[in-house]
């Protein structure tokens, strides 16, 4: 709570908000983050297996690998989303799940089982994109302005 806030409770309340202080659970935030890390690094180590799985067994390149291994991690994700398994994943490792391409597919699988029941259209597909939505319109506009400075600077010859 900020200290504006707390000037503005009553004393009764700044003594509640004390008493609470003192008896909430101390929140082990290193072990949260060694958890958040090697998860993270397990999601990030299995896309990378995948990728060459792909290039060893199909021949890929390099960058020919990049799309169907992020395919394959996005069905992984919706799948365990679906049988409710990525939440418990989630619960235990906290921010380590937030690797963008698992998150954004564990964030639309979710809302579109959340909203089924509504129907196909005006359930499953209005309501998909309404968390997700502003990270395609964010990522889209930071993907504009990166190429408008790329062209810029290569006009100028700085690039």
């Amino acid at each position: 709570m900020s200290i504006k806030k707390k000037k503005k409770l009553t004393p009764v309340q700044q003594e509640y908000q004390k008493f609470a202080q003192e008896r909430e659970p101390k929140r082990p935030i290193l072990f949260n983050c060694v958890k958040a890390f090697f998860v993270g690094g397990f999601i990030c180590t299995l896309g990378q297996g995948i990728q060459m799985f792909f290039i060893k067994y199909f021949h890929f390149s390099q960058e020919a690998a990049a799309n169907p291994t992020v395919a394959v991690i996005i069905i992984i994700t919706v799948l365990l989303t679906g049988f409710g398994v990525f939440d418990h994943i989630a619960q235990f490792a906290g921010a380590g799940t937030v690797i963008p391409i698992t998150g954004f597919a564990n964030t639309m699988a979710s809302a579109a089982i959340e909203h089924r029941t509504e129907g196909f259209v005006l359930g499953v597909g209005g309501n998909m994109f309404k968390l997700s939505g502003p990270v395609i319109v964010y990522g889209v506009f930071s993907a504009f302005v990166v190429s408008l400075l790329v062209i810029s600077l290569r006009a100028l010859g700085v690039m």
